[in-house]
């Protein structure tokens, strides 16, 4: 399944926003427009029905209820989303829907204002909140029954999908010295923390696999490179071991702490990509990588979602991976803030930028600068 439409409603820096959403999805948007936070709704809908989550769990760890409301939602209290899967492009499968309050006086304590979801192949409601039970006990609406395994039997198959959501924003100092950044970690690793015990729990023939298809692929990309391999120290500590090219005949050999963080990026991209066929976050990945491999990444995502028919979503900023021409405008989502909130709207939605990628421009071309803010040539004004 993949998500075929999202519906927001006073989420983050989103008053109101409505989109359908394609099996590859760029988000891009001035800094601090919300494309990470519009990547942070399948995370919070993950953090809600994996194991040891909750509702309670996943907006408790976002700061509370405060921290997740729009700014610019005034008097109107409720957040809300709606998410629409789809087995394909045709055929809408599932609709999911939440909206959540805070108790005005004691607690505060968040709690479901409505729960629904409907089968789209037989246009059933399957669950509508609240029912004749949580108006007897109001405490059951602290809970979705999307996280509970008692309740969720009829479309079980949402919490799946929501379970396994894959998120990656790698920070290389985190994967090159963990030991220094030490104190209880992030939940799910959303910093690629432990990406190489995640290599390390992988199954050794699926592991040597991967690893052989990322050597491949680091051979063309990073000089001088020419072996990949997994190994475990004497303390069975797990480490990343490249052979390079050298005037000694055996090559020189690095472990992960001596890698460049484009390598780690690239590995950690590349691995992300292997690592199963769900939907899956990637937060600006053209981070410290050559312009030439960057303007590579769309069709390299593209050619691994024909082999594993992948949902794929990527925050950028990077005019290097919009520039390829196989990027239509239904892929793209602008987002654009303003005093009422972010909007977004597909490139595809505009004629005027329609008719533009028609003529044979890129999205990189037409769209990019209008992400730039409105008075950024100032900034050359400002003496140091």
């Amino acid at each position: 399944m993949f998500v075929s439409k999202i519906v927001l409603k006073n989420w983050r820096n989103f008053h109101a926003l409505e989109t359908p959403v394609s099996e590859r999805l760029f988000i891009i948007g001035p800094n601090a427009a919300g494309k990470s936070n519009f990547l942070d709704v399948f995370r919070f809908l993950r953090d809600i029905v994996k194991e040891g989550g909750g509702l309670q769990y996943a907006i408790n760890s976002r700061g509370g209820l405060s921290k997740i409301r729009c700014l610019a939602a005034r008097k109107d209290p409720k957040v809300e989303i709606e998410v629409e899967l789809s087995d394909d492009a045709d055929n809408p499968a599932w609709r999911y829907a939440i909206a959540i309050k805070q108790e005005v006086r004691g607690r505060r304590q968040p709690y479901l204002v409505s729960e629904q979801v409907t089968n789209l192949k037989t246009n059933q409601t399957v669950l509508q909140r609240p029912d004749k039970d949580d108006v007897k006990d109001g405490e059951r609406l602290t809970q979705t029954h999307l996280e509970q395994i008692s309740l969720n039997e009829p479309f079980r198959e949402i919490k799946a999908f929501f379970t396994s959501v894959l998120y990656l924003h790698l920070v290389p100092q985190l994967l090159r010295y963990p030991s220094a950044f030490m104190g209880p970690g992030i939940a799910d690793d959303p910093f690629g923390k432990s990406l190489l015990e995640r290599i390390a729990k992988t199954s050794e023939k699926t592991r040597s696999s991967r690893l052989r298809k990322i050597e491949e692929a680091l051979r063309l990309a990073v000089p001088q490179l020419s072996q990949l391999t997994f190994s475990r120290d004497e303390i069975g500590a797990p480490h990343l071991c490249s052979v390079y090219a050298h005037w000694r005949a055996q090559g020189a050999k690095q472990l992960e702490d001596q890698y460049s963080d484009g390598t780690l990026r690239l590995i950690g991209f590349l691995w992300s990509l292997l690592e199963g066929d769900s939907l899956l976050l990637l937060e600006e990945p053209e981070l410290s990588l050559n312009s030439s491999i960057v303007q590579r990444l769309a069709p390299f995502i593209n050619r691994f979602q024909r082999l594993r028919k992948r949902q794929v979503m990527v925050s950028t900023h990077s005019f290097d991976l919009l520039n390829d021409p196989g990027i239509g405008g239904e892929e793209v989502l602008l987002l654009s803030p303003g005093r009422e909130g972010t909007k977004g709207d597909l490139v595809s939605s505009n004629e005027k930028f329609a008719k533009l990628l028609l003529s044979g421009l890129t999205v990189g071309d037409v769209v990019l600068a209008q992400t730039a803010p409105d008075d950024i040539a100032k900034l050359d004004s400002i003496v140091p």
